[in-house]
């Protein structure tokens, strides 16, 4: 008896003396080191809201956003930074073009200073990696080209180079026309009707994605799309609720469940398209069995003899997600906002159909032909500049360093925001937030003053968006096409509403009214 008496009270103490530690842990993260990063860089000059227990700024945050997005904007307005991000445009205003923020107790430092996001994003020593993605953002994302990091990033990055550029762009534009010719063969039944083309964008991108990227049809992805945007609703919902360590894995909300399920769900579509890919390659006579398009080169890598340079069958789900998801939200975005504002300012509609009918009357565009397009270039780049796809980026502090004055701690997240620098009177001058296409004419340097950094809608410096020449040359043909065939307006009806989700969008899509040529 005295020996399981001695065993029990041995086993309390220690089971006492863990949860006491692990108490003191928890007190360390969410007490004492916020204090002292705070105190640090107030040190050093770098102001921001104080650090609330637990939940950081993530409350004001929320309510600043519900705040600043519970009424439309007036259409005629470009000003969207202070209604998607009220938070920074509060607090730079307040404390100062980088300043600290808390994202429950993980330090943020926020960065709209161009020269500083020039160097973060450069990341010439490695020590500004990218952060590791949590919860319903990695559900959505997973591991693949956009968050990784390390051997497996320059293996990815590599593979999709070698498709998203070059001869292999040029092979996708024939995709791109036919799929574009499609929408608009739809489109004529609406001559003289309203048409919400934010919707018919995310058809026709999907198309283009599923077709160019993997080799199937629409209908196939369709599911995976619907699928995405459910969870991609869920990482909007949850982007500032904050993720209690342990709690957080034995509690699940019903946000979680849902997301486990549709992530579950895109892998199982996934893989239906990888057999039924096998299945043809196995079928086939031909010597070359192996399709040359990004799933094909997947495909190739995942069978590589070289351990180091194969990939898992997770890893080409997740790169499927990464660019189903991409492929086509950035590309709809850009397509929709162009749209918008073409339909507003109708001398620059008229602009830009005069050099499309100039250049091509009513033949189709190929991609050598696009490469001639100046007017459309400016109009591209005037609406990325003002309704930025991504409004803000994440990279962390992998070691102490020094960024500008500033020295900074290991784990420090940094906070980039594109949208603010896309909006900064002190870059683009007092007409920032109009549109002004001909601030382009002489070049993206000319229009930011030489300013490094100042423009970066697909991103900056070595992981700037491989899809970049993909997605522009997909806007170029789409425009190209639709002023060839139709004149529009903005309909009454359309309500001017961004939203971020994910990207930035238009909360109610896009309303306009056609007028056949």
């Amino acid at each position: 008896m005295d020996f399981v008496h001695k065993y029990l009270t041995s086993l309390t103490s220690f089971v006492f003396l863990c949860l006491t530690l692990m108490l003191l842990k928890l007190l360390y993260k969410v007490c004492l080191m916020p204090m002292v990063i705070q105190r640090a860089m107030r040190s050093q000059g770098i102001k921001g809201p104080s650090y609330k227990f637990l939940h950081g700024n993530t409350i004001e945050i929320s309510n600043m956003r519900t705040q600043s997005m519970g009424q439309p904007m007036d259409r005629s307005s470009h000003e969207i930074f202070p209604r998607i991000m009220p938070h920074v445009h509060s607090w730079v205003n307040l404390y100062g073009r980088n300043y600290l923020n808390w994202y429950g107790h993980q330090a943020q430092l926020v960065v709209t200073e161009a020269e500083l996001i020039k160097q973060i994003m450069n990341n010439k020593d490695g020590v500004f990696p990218k952060i590791e993605l949590e919860g319903h953002a990695k559900k959505l994302l997973g591991d693949g080209l956009s968050s990784t990091k390390g051997h497996k990033w320059t293996k990815l990055r590599k593979l999709a180079n070698g498709v998203f550029h070059g001869e292999s762009l040029k092979s996708m534009t024939p995709a791109m026309i036919t799929s574009t010719e499609k929408m608009l063969a739809k489109w004529k039944e609406y001559d003289g009707k309203e048409i919400e083309v934010f919707q018919e964008f995310k058809i026709l991108t999907s198309s283009v994605i599923s077709k160019t990227a993997f080799g199937s049809s629409y209908l196939e992805g369709e599911k995976i799309f619907n699928m995405l945007m459910k969870l991609t609703i869920n990482v909007s919902k949850n982007s500032h609720k904050i993720r209690l360590p342990i709690i957080s894995d034995l509690i699940k909300s019903n946000d979680d469940k849902e997301s486990e399920k549709l992530e579950q769900g895109i892998k199982d579509c996934i893989l239906e398209i990888i057999r039924k890919r096998d299945e043809k390659s196995s079928n086939s006579t031909s010597m070359d069995t192996d399709i040359n398009d990004y799933l094909g080169e997947l495909l190739v890598a995942s069978r590589d003899e070289d351990e180091m340079k194969r990939l898992s069958i997770d890893d080409i789900v997740d790169e499927c997600k990464t660019f189903y998801f991409a492929g086509h939200e950035t590309s709809a975005s850009l397509l929709g906002w162009t749209v918008f504002l073409l339909a507003t300012h109708l001398e620059w509609q008229e602009k830009a159909r005069k050099e499309v009918l100039e250049l091509f009357g009513h033949t189709t565009p190929n991609q050598d032909s696009i490469t001639r397009l100046n007017t459309i270039n400016m109009i591209i780049n005037e609406s990325l500049r003002l309704y930025t796809p991504v409004p803000a980026v994440k990279r962390k502090v992998d070691k102490t360093v020094q960024l500008g004055k500033m020295n900074l701690l290991p784990n420090t997240e940094l906070y980039i925001c594109p949208l603010a620098v896309h909006h900064d009177p002190e870059i683009w001058g007092p007409d920032v937030h109009e549109f002004k296409p001909d601030r382009f004419e002489g070049g993206i340097a000319k229009a930011t003053n030489n300013t490094p950094a100042a423009f970066l809608p697909f991103g900056f410096g070595p992981r700037i968006c491989v899809g970049l020449n993909f997605a522009l040359v997909e806007a170029k043909i789409a425009l190209v096409m639709i002023l060839q065939r139709f004149k529009f307006k903005l309909s009454p009806n359309y309500v001017h509403s961004p939203v971020q989700l994910f990207m930035v969008r238009p909360q109610h899509g896009v309303q306009i009214i056609l007028d056949a040529l």
